[in-house]
């Protein structure tokens, strides 16, 4: 069996989407959080009524600020990460969602913009 880890998004700074991995994976073997089931399916061929089951990742940036701000003490430990850190990024990344928020998405002002 292998491990196999997708979700860091392309335009993350690699050195910190690889010390949260890691430092999420020591999180789990020291408190002996059981990872799940292996799933041995292709994920894109499930049925929705199975899919609903697999445990996923935040569906945008703000799911994962929410998702930080409630679980970042393991990314605290041994000095890695300072809190000041997280939070400043935490800051930083919620300016950028409230400022796409204010603009209208392509998508939307192709269907209402002749209305």
């Amino acid at each position: 069996k292998r491990i196999e880890c997708r979700f860091p998004d392309a335009s993350s700074n690699p050195y910190l989407a690889f010390v949260a991995l890691l430092m999420a994976a020591i999180d789990g073997i020291e408190n002996k959080i059981h990872p799940g089931e292996p799933l041995d399916k292709d994920i894109y061929a499930l049925p929705p009524e199975e899919l609903a089951n697999v445990p996923s990742m935040p569906a945008s940036l703000q799911e994962a600020i929410d998702a930080l701000k409630e679980d970042m003490d393991f990314l605290l430990r041994g000095g890695v990460m300072d809190e000041d850190f997280i939070n400043m990024w935490i800051e930083t990344k919620q300016e950028e969602v409230d400022a796409i928020r204010l603009v209208p998405h392509p998508k939307e002002f192709e269907l209402y913009y002749d209305i």
